[in-house]
């Protein structure tokens, strides 16, 4: 999957294209629903399939006083989006320059003349241009002078449930702890994505050594408490192969069955912002300090409770991990 970052970076050749445009956050059922149909709508006419996207949630340019966090960051959403199968992404700077550029000038700029549009797809909510003033309608009226032809998406609604699948709805479940019940709409189990760093080293003296996750991690934290999941190991960022443009590719990593801990760590009350530290099951000398990673959660175990004393901590440690075992097997 090719990535441009500016229209101008794509190629005067490029296309004709199916394009979904999207925040994508999540690439949730919903998500994928229009990716697929993408694909199809691609498939007799061998045009590419390009999702355009943004570098970040429009609100926090417009309006950061109500701008929710991201399910996903945005190198896990390109990572997602490339294992959908997609051609490529173009994922414009959502800047205050962006934000007043006219509806006219991005259908125009970024839709016929840089991705050479032959169809469009778009949700029956979206909103465009300066404003807000573009609308899924507007894109029909000009795709007629401009020779493209424009799909709108009805909503994508859960098994047994009237509502439809959305980000908001994601994020609400992953504050209450409920990773199961996310994973469901997300059709994979949720992940954060970071650097493991070094950390109190209190994990390894009470016999169970924790990779902890930097804070500038990407990926929404669901609600304190323990966790059965998987580490995957991506390895130290300069393990990875130089791609076509110069980037560095990391590898697709180890998967390791972990016990995962979001939290503060109250029995110690020393801990002053919440930590994502997993625990690899069985493996105490694993260092992975500087190596990517990303844990995905399963399914919550328990909520964080404060113990009385470092031996009982430990004694529910160990009981933590059988669970988590049985989860996993």
């Amino acid at each position: 999957m090719i990535v441009f970052h500016d229209p101008a970076e794509v190629p005067a050749s490029f296309g004709p294209s199916v394009v979904a445009i999207g925040k994508f956050d999540g690439v949730h059922a919903g998500h994928r629903a229009i990716l697929e149909r993408a694909k199809k709508d691609a498939a007799s006419t061998g045009a590419a399939v390009v999702a355009v996207t943004f570098d970040r949630n429009p609100l926090a340019t417009l309006r950061p006083e109500v701008c929710p966090e991201d399910v996903i960051g945005l190198h896990q959403k390109l990572e997602l989006l490339a294992e959908s199968g997609i051609d490529g992404v173009l994922v414009l700077r959502f800047d205050a320059q962006m934000a007043a550029q006219p509806a006219e000038e991005f259908i125009q700029g970024v839709l016929a003349d840089a991705l050479n549009v032959q169809t469009v797809l778009v949700g029956r909510d979206f909103r465009f241009g300066r404003g807000g003033a573009g609308s899924p309608e507007m894109l029909q009226r000009f795709g007629e002078q401009l020779g493209f032809r424009v799909d709108i998406i009805d909503d994508v609604r859960a098994d047994d449930a009237a509502r439809r699948v959305s980000s908001t709805w994601v994020r609400e479940l992953l504050a209450a702890g409920d990773v199961a019940g996310a994973a469901q709409l997300l059709g994979r189990a949720h992940a954060v994505w970071g650097e493991v760093v070094h950390g109190l080293k209190r994990g390894r003296e009470l016999g169970f050594p924790t990779a902890n996750l930097s804070p500038q991690m990407e990926g929404f934290v669901p609600a304190d408490g323990v966790y059965a999941g998987w580490l995957i190991d991506e390895g130290p960022a300069d393990a990875g192969s130089a791609d076509a443009d110069g980037g560095t590719v990391l590898p697709h990593g180890i998967r390791h069955p972990a016990a995962i801990s979001v939290g503060t760590n109250p029995t110690f009350d020393d801990v002053p912002v919440r930590v994502v530290e997993a625990y690899v099951l069985d493996h105490t000398e694993l260092d992975l300090y500087d190596h990517f990673v990303e844990v995905q959660f399963v399914q919550r175990v328990r909520g964080m409770v404060a113990f009385d004393g470092v031996e009982a901590l430990k004694a529910q440690m160990a009981d933590d991990v059988e669970r988590v075992r049985a989860l996993l097997a």
